[in-house]
């Protein structure tokens, strides 16, 4: 509460001072909103692609595993590349509840585009590698030095946005922080439906892999015998 030029009392938002019972309320319902679609996103695609990881360690005998999981990160991807477009979006039009929340570490705004890019290509490249197997050493090359540049980019994302996913990631879980913000069913059900379609893709994917498997082993033994 201060006082303007006129000598009249007004009252200004300051996140600092809250009113007593109400440290844990949340901020502008719609920030708070992408803040925890965000968040949960995050912690489903972490899971993913460390599935995807432990696949890498033996790739030809979890083959179908790594292809199909690596299509159903695509839908998750998009999600979460949508939510944090949209607060970037919104925090560099000036939307007031968005520009009080503030941005990201500068560091992690600079990231943040160049892991979208990343990502893209590392997922493009084992797409394309599946499809089109007679390119295997051009687009081998690219998916694995793509992986290698995005895992330590990635590394430095997790780590720097690990306080904020490890509390916001729950609160559309429990009945109290729950009905904090509305539309927890549709984030939830935004997250699932995500998986849905990734699946769907996944099991396409799968119908290509046996071409590819045949294509390799035919490339190996092509090279055995010369």
């Amino acid at each position: 509460m201060v006082l303007d030029d006129s000598g009249q009392t007004r009252f200004v938002h300051d996140p600092r001072h809250r009113a007593a019972g109400t440290a844990d309320a949340p901020d502008d319902p719609g920030v708070e909103s992408n803040s925890r679609l965000t968040a949960v996103t995050a912690v489903v695609l972490v899971v993913l692609f460390v599935i995807e990881g432990v696949t890498i360690l033996g790739v030809r005998r979890y083959f179908n595993i790594h292809v199909f999981v690596g299509m159903l990160l695509i839908p998750p991807t998009l999600v979460k590349i949508g939510s944090t477009g949209w607060r970037f979006a919104r925090y560099y039009s000036g939307a007031a509840p968005y520009r009080r929340k503030g941005p990201p570490l500068a560091f992690l705004r600079l990231l943040g585009p160049l892991l979208v890019v990343l990502t893209a290509m590392l997922l493009a490249s084992g797409i394309a590698l599946v499809l089109t197997p007679h390119a295997r050493h051009q687009l081998l090359f690219i998916h694995q030095a793509s992986f290698l540049v995005w895992l330590g980019a990635m590394a430095i994302h997790v780590l720097g946005h690990f306080r904020e996913t490890a509390r916001l990631a729950p609160l559309d879980l429990a009945r109290r922080t729950r009905s904090q913000v509305a539309g927890a069913s549709a984030r939830q059900w935004t997250i699932v439906a995500s998986l849905a379609v990734g699946v769907v893709l996944g099991l396409v994917m799968l119908s290509t892999t046996a071409h590819y498997l045949a294509a390799t082993v035919a490339f190996l033994h092509h090279h055995h015998h010369h």
